[in-house]
């Protein structure tokens, strides 16, 4: 078992990126530092699946050119995947039946076939 070492305040050193990773099913997708600390230090990869790989198959996600993706996690470790066009209208939600995610919420961008965190913008 992987231990999760993802915190809040680690996500504010991520003001920019010089690396950028691409998403190993939906080539088109790329993915920043932030992002990709997101991911490793808080066993999200499939988070990262979420907004990646729904892109081409949902046309009312791929019409919105900016996403504001926000998961939020509840006591009972179930939560909700959102996904909002910047003008708090929400496209799309999803509801996850367990995650141990270890934040209570996180919210990633999506623009220009781009995954990062707020803070990188």
């Amino acid at each position: 078992m992987t231990t999760k070492t993802l915190r809040a305040a680690d996500l504010d050193m991520f003001t920019g990126s010089e690396t950028f990773y691409r998403h190993a099913l939906n080539r088109k997708v790329v993915f920043t530092e932030g992002a990709h600390h997101v991911a490793e230090a808080g066993g999200a990869f499939w988070l990262l699946d979420q907004i990646a790989l729904i892109q081409p198959y949902d046309a009312r996600i791929s019409a919105e050119e900016f996403q504001v993706w926000t998961l939020t996690v509840r006591p009972d470790r179930t939560a909700t995947l959102v996904c909002e066009d910047g003008n708090h209208g929400i496209v799309f939600s999803k509801e996850i039946a367990f995650t141990d995610f270890p934040l209570d919420t996180i919210t990633l961008w999506f623009a220009n076939n781009t995954i990062y965190l707020p803070s990188e913008h």
